[in-house]
């Protein structure tokens, strides 16, 4: 199946490590862009890191350094390690995959919503102070 299904998220105190899971299979694009959203209470779906069929990453400027995204292509699985979590990280974690863009034949991957049709139904993560 196309639709992503999330795991692995949790409760931790700040300092602390999660690592997410995403199964995703189905998917026959050659080239496409797998990514991870959070949305917090009363805030705006935003894009946290996205990697492209080549394996090339992108990540939002405040999880730099403490994100890692990742792909298992033998599991169709995708990953999210999350260190040194902080309190502002606690949201509503999202799985999405999407066809990508185009530019002179190069393909590229951005952290827009609008760019990903498959969604999977989140994982909640919960970093305590």
């Amino acid at each position: 199946q196309v639709q992503p299904v999330e795991s692995g998220g949790g409760s931790v105190q700040s300092g602390g490590s999660l690592r997410l899971s995403c199964a995703a299979s189905g998917y026959t694009y050659s080239n496409y862009c797998m990514a991870w959203f959070r949305q917090a209470p009363g805030k705006e779906r935003e894009g946290v890191a996205v990697i492209d069929s080549d394996g090339s990453t992108t990540y939002a400027d405040s999880v730099k350094g403490r994100f890692s995204i990742s792909q298992d292509n033998a599991k169709n699985t995708l990953y999210l390690q999350m260190n040194s979590l902080k309190p502002e990280d606690t949201a509503m974690y999202y799985c999405a995959s999407g066809r990508g863009y185009y530019s002179r034949g190069y393909h590229y991957c951005l952290l827009l919503r609008d760019g990903y049709n498959y969604w999977g139904q989140g994982t909640q993560v919960t970093v305590s102070s």
